[in-house]
């Protein structure tokens, strides 16, 4: 037994310290939020309820931050397995470890146990959205096994269906075009699909062309990992002259990419999804939020790799403010800030969505999009007294622990600080098993 699918029609938050992050992050003190049919139909101080319907289920948020569920646009979720398995490695030893060893022993079944955990663990610290980079796809049913684990989970998610890095015979485009026709017939639903080919940086411009008109022919975004070389120096020009920019891809890291590289995404409508602790562990680049931020790009915020970093998102948006903090501008010099907590939680949740292309769905609070939320603690030992910054507190000192509440479509999937999931413990069993098959119990 999984997440529990029923929930009141109606749901009213009461006096809660909402904040909401859409045009920009602002703050509602003693604010109501109400909740009909998964969607927000009002935000609003003393909203008018009946305490007599049957229908309405009341939350006292007296105490409690309110704000939209944090959107991951990057991570790897069949990782999950393997957590904590490559913190001290590099790059390089990262792909061929966890890449170019460990990927190869994953059955289905592990592959559904990492999804399953990973986004749980996602669910328990508030990411109620996430961008499922899967390079996994060995076969159809590893295919099946991931995106099932998904459906189970209850997470929105968007899956990003990705060729094994090292196994050039699991490139079918053939399964991608079965796995679009059997689980993802529309795109008005909890999860959706995207392509994750390798791209330009890493493949040669045939294979890039192939994987980009797959997408096309089947209505797919594409998520693609981007850096200068070992390919393409400029790999995002390298699109340009094969007609292949597309409006709406998102680009993952790109932390060595010059700045005409990132002009280019800016006018072709892309956006960038940054994984701050990963790429400062493994020697990325200089920090990315403040030149995305100057160039005008859509930026989101992602754990990408639990082998090697956190998986919560208010480490990654630590991360995020502080590396800004040290080099605003990319230059490799201390300077002046550019990128605030409000800019960093703002990436955390609307600008995020825009990436995924979920904006007019999640990430802030406006009337008619889904109610995926999360409600913090306010009287927290870490949090309170909240007053003085509810937004730089978000940013800087709160922690998955101060969880109280997650929503996804309206429906809790976290509540008094508990996953809903009648089999959770069955879920970790079975990680430890895989876990031990894969790496070995040493």
């Amino acid at each position: 037994m999984g997440i529990e699918r029923h929930h009141s029609p109606r749901l009213l938050l009461r006096g809660g310290l909402v904040i909401d992050t859409a045009p920009h992050p602002v703050v509602h003190p003693h604010t109501d939020v109400l909740v009909e049919e998964g969607r927000i139909a009002a935000v609003g101080r003393a909203l008018p309820f009946d305490e007599a319907d049957p229908g309405l289920e009341v939350i006292d948020a007296r105490n409690l931050i309110v704000l939209p569920g944090f959107v991951d646009t990057h991570r790897h979720l069949w990782q999950a397995v393997l957590r904590s398995a490559a913190v001290d490695e590099s790059l390089d030893s990262y792909l061929g470890r966890i890449l170019g060893d460990l990927s190869g022993r994953f059955t289905p079944a592990d592959v559904y146990t990492g999804n399953l955990l990973g986004a749980l663990e996602c669910l328990d610290s508030g990411v109620t959205t996430v961008q499922d980079f899967s390079h996994v796809q060995y076969t159809p049913e590893h295919s099946a096994a991931a995106v099932e684990a998904l459906e189970e989970a209850g997470i929105r998610a968007v899956f990003g269906y990705g060729y094994p890095v090292f196994d050039d015979t699991a490139r079918q485009a053939d399964w991608v075009r079965q796995v679009r026709t059997r689980y993802f017939p529309s795109r008005d639903a909890l999860l959706t699909m995207a392509l994750a080919p390798v791209g330009p940086s890493f493949a040669p411009p045939e294979t890039v062309r192939e994987d980009w008109l797959l997408a096309r022919e089947l209505g797919l975004p594409i998520a693609v990992h981007v850096t200068a070389g070992p390919v393409a120096m400029r790999p995002i020009a390298a699109l340009q002259e094969q007609g292949l920019l597309t409006a709406g891809t998102l680009y993952v890291h790109g932390n060595s990419l010059p700045d005409s590289e990132l002009r280019l995404i800016a006018e072709s409508g892309g956006a960038v999804a940054i994984t701050p602790a990963i790429e400062a562990s493994m020697r990325f680049g200089a920090p990315m939020a403040g030149r995305l931020r100057r160039a005008g790009i859509p930026t989101g915020l992602g754990a990408d790799a639990v082998t090697s970093a956190p998986g919560d998102m208010f480490s990654q948006m630590r991360a995020t403010l502080m590396s800004s903090h040290f080099d605003g501008d990319g230059d490799g010099e201390a300077d002046t800030p550019t990128v605030k907590a409000a800019d960093v939680l703002r990436m955390a949740t609307a600008e995020g969505a825009q990436a995924l292309g979920l904006a007019d769905e999640v990430g802030s609070l406006g009337i008619g999009k889904r109610a995926d939320l999360v409600l913090l603690r306010a009287d927290a030992l870490n949090l309170a007294p909240v007053a003085h910054d509810p937004i730089g507190a978000v940013v800087t000192a709160a922690h998955p622990g101060n969880i109280d509440t997650v929503l996804v479509d309206g429906r809790p999937v976290k509540r008094a600080g508990q996953l809903v999931y009648g089999a959770l413990g069955g879920v970790l069993d079975t990680a430890h098993r895989s876990a031990e098959r894969l790496v070995g119990a040493g």
